[in-house]
């Protein structure tokens, strides 16, 4: 193994999948939720307050930062579009709708994602499990 390939080895996080962002190539991913999902799903992280005759919405749990006009949303909503994504500060909840939303793919390699863990959305348990047998010799 060389000295380059080492020295990447030990930049990459232990739980990739807990980041937020990626930034170790030049496509810069980071993930996203929807917080009109959080409504849609009733949320039990999901609190409201009412401040100059408009109710606001936000995620007790932080994983997004974003206060939003409730009204605003589901105005959002209800057009073709919808309201859309905002940024994660941290890991998504299994609960959430979250995306990974890259903003250079045109720079990705041939040999692809340099941090492909990083693409795993949580379900609720890991997503996968390793088993060692050693056999008797």
């Amino acid at each position: 193994m060389s000295l380059v390939n080492e020295q990447s080895a030990v930049t990459l996080p232990l739980h990739p999948q807990d980041e937020a962002e990626c930034r170790r190539c030049a496509v810069h991913c980071e993930k996203v939720v929807h917080p009109a999902a959080c409504l849609e799903r009733s949320c039990p992280f999901v609190y409201a307050y009412e401040e100059h005759g408009h109710t606001y919405m936000g995620c007790l749990q932080k994983v997004f930062e974003a206060e939003i006009d409730v009204e605003m949303l589901a105005a959002a909503e209800r057009t073709r579009e919808g309201f859309g994504a905002v940024r994660a500060l941290r890991g998504p909840l299994p609960m959430c709708d979250a995306a990974v939303q890259s903003t250079f793919s045109q720079r990705e390699s041939e040999l692809g994602c340099v941090n492909p863990e990083f693409g795993e959305l949580p379900e609720g348990s890991p997503t996968f499990r390793v088993f060692a047998r050693v056999a008797p010799s």
